[in-house]
């Protein structure tokens, strides 16, 4: 085996370890790889994303003139730490799916096997370098940063010619004066960085920087790239490649995107927003410095604005005159990014299901219990988000016959909802709910990610025809199903009708004025199950 990597194969600067193929591989790495914007993980250990030629200098394995290294496959792992050595600055990463440690090659079959216990040791060497941070800030990681606005926060900065180096240092004094504001630390919000330009680059993650300090100076240390403004692009290459898990995202914290652009991009923003939008992220644009009159011209979507942001409301839309006078606009705009029950975009259950109501109307209910219906299911649509972008509702009700009240994108208002609920008239008939579900599998919902399709069955009584039949098709259609049942509703039948676990997902009362205090375990039970899914 050493004889055939003998040979070392010559790679490039960039070139990371994941793109090696095979273990124990030696490569030939050229001179002079410092000066290059090479981007290195860890220390000792390296994330596979790692220029291997970063790191070989990084650990000293090769010098600034180059020279043959051996590259170790390694699993991935947690906390990849930073550290500075040999002119080289390597970054933090909370997690990587593979990573690579680094050698001198060796021929002396007795020096490979001293080789092989120490590709063990950069593991230990991490430990006292994590001791040592965790010694005296243990109590700061816990409580440090802003625990009121938990977010992950990309900021995506203007690096085109358009906005020239004056303007761009008066960028990074926003950028800097924003991230003080917002009071970064471990349990408050993380924020990284993106530069828009012709092409994307991610100048840190999230967890990069954690405390403010080391961010401030990140911030001050970006330099200006050039080149067009292609915002849209960097829209995109930031859902794509920066919010990922081993980008530092944490799970369940809202994830906000805010993009600055200094008068108008030059490429178009509506296919990355709505990307954006739909992998729940909150795009907020910051517009400096507008086109003037004569200047619109030259824009090519004049409407950029509305369609790049979460939602055209006004509130993802912020405006500053010029770059001279962005001071009296930290605060206002801190105060948006951390507003969490604004935030339309961050997918929750409660802003991202779509919920069936399947109404049993027929005459053993009678109007007034059906109003009693209606008011559960008014309380279980009040708990959910409904909007063009949050979650949707609609309501079928069944006898003999179906008639759908309403489909889940006739209404874009939680008001306007709740109140085409409550309008619903009373039917009066017989009893066939698996009629009635297949009906509602068919034409109320439409195929989603997993976890977003959810049927709510009210019945009162015995169905006239088979249920579970209908049940089990909607649910291998990705519909999730509770039964609810009232007076002599079977329990076989409800539980029949319910997804797995069936006890979960089936519920009873006796009475119909017993309804209203389900609704609570009924949203609960939703969550649950879109989190799971999700």
């Amino acid at each position: 085996t050493l004889i055939s990597w003998s040979v070392p194969f010559p790679v490039s600067c960039v070139t990371r370890g994941a793109d090696l193929m095979e273990d124990g591989q030696v490569v030939l790495c050229p001179p002079d790889c410092t000066q290059w914007r090479v981007s290195v993980f860890g220390t000792s250990v390296y994330a596979s994303v790692s220029s291997i030629c970063g790191a070989a200098v990084h650990r000293g394995v090769v010098g600034p003139s180059g020279g043959p290294v051996k590259v170790h496959r390694l699993q991935g792992r947690h906390n990849y730490i930073s550290s500075y050595a040999h002119g080289v600055q390597s970054q933090a990463l909370s997690r990587w799916t593979s990573s690579f440690s680094l050698t001198k090659p060796v021929n002396d079959p007795l020096e490979l096997s001293s080789q092989i216990s120490t590709t063990a040791l950069p593991a230990a060497a991490i430990q006292p370098v994590k001791k040592a941070l965790k010694k005296p800030s243990v109590k700061k990681a816990l409580t440090g940063g802003n625990r009121d606005c938990p977010m992950d926060v990309a900021v995506v900065i203007d690096s085109s010619n358009n906005i020239g180096q004056r303007r761009f240092n008066l960028q990074k004094s926003f950028v800097s004066r924003l991230a003080t504001m917002l009071k970064v630390g471990p349990a408050g919000p993380h924020v990284g960085l993106v530069q828009a330009s012709d092409s994307p680059r991610i100048e840190f993650f999230l967890t990069n920087y954690t405390q403010p300090k080391e961010l401030l100076f990140a911030i001050k240390e970006v330099s200006h790239l050039g080149g067009d403004t292609n915002t849209g692009k960097a829209i995109l290459y930031t859902v794509e490649s920066f919010f990922t898990q081993g980008g530092g995202v944490r799970r369940g914290h809202p994830r906000v995107m805010l993009v600055l652009v200094d008068g108008w991009p030059s490429d178009d923003l509506e296919h990355s927003a709505t990307l954006a939008r739909e992998s729940g992220i909150n795009v907020f644009l910051v517009s400096v410095a507008k086109p003037a009159t004569e200047e619109l011209a030259m824009v090519r979507d004049k409407d950029f604005m509305k369609k790049a942001v979460c939602k055209d409301n006004g509130f993802y839309s912020y405006m500053i005159p010029s770059w001279f006078s962005t001071t009296k606009h930290v605060k206002p705009l801190a105060q948006r990014l951390c507003a969490l029950d604004s935030l339309l975009c961050s997918k929750t259950c409660y802003n991202s299901v779509n919920i069936g109501f399947l109404i049993d109307g027929s005459s053993s209910v009678g109007d007034g219990n059906f109003r009693l219906v209606l008011d559960f299911l008014a309380a279980i649509a009040q708990g959910f988000d409904v909007s063009e972008v949050g979650s949707r509702i609609g309501a079928v009700q069944f006898t003999y016959d179906q008639r759908m009240e309403f489909g889940l994108y006739d209404y874009q208002e939680k008001s306007a909802t709740i109140n085409a609920l409550r309008r619903i008239p009373y039917m009066s008939g017989g009893t066939a709910t698996g009629e009635a579900i297949t009906y509602t599998a068919e034409n109320l919902f439409r195929r989603t990610g997993p976890g977003r399709n959810f049927l709510i069955v009210v019945t009162d009584g015995q169905s006239y025809d088979n249920v579970k039949g209908p049940a089990q098709a909607a649910q291998k259609q990705g519909i999730t199903m509770y039964s609810v049942g009232v007076a002599w509703a079977p329990l076989d039948d409800l539980k029949a009708m319910a997804s797995e676990s069936k006890d979960s997902h089936t519920f009873f009362t006796r009475e119909f004025n017993g309804l209203i205090d389900l609704a609570p375990l009924l949203i609960r039970g939703i969550c649950r199950d879109f989190t799971e899914a999700n």
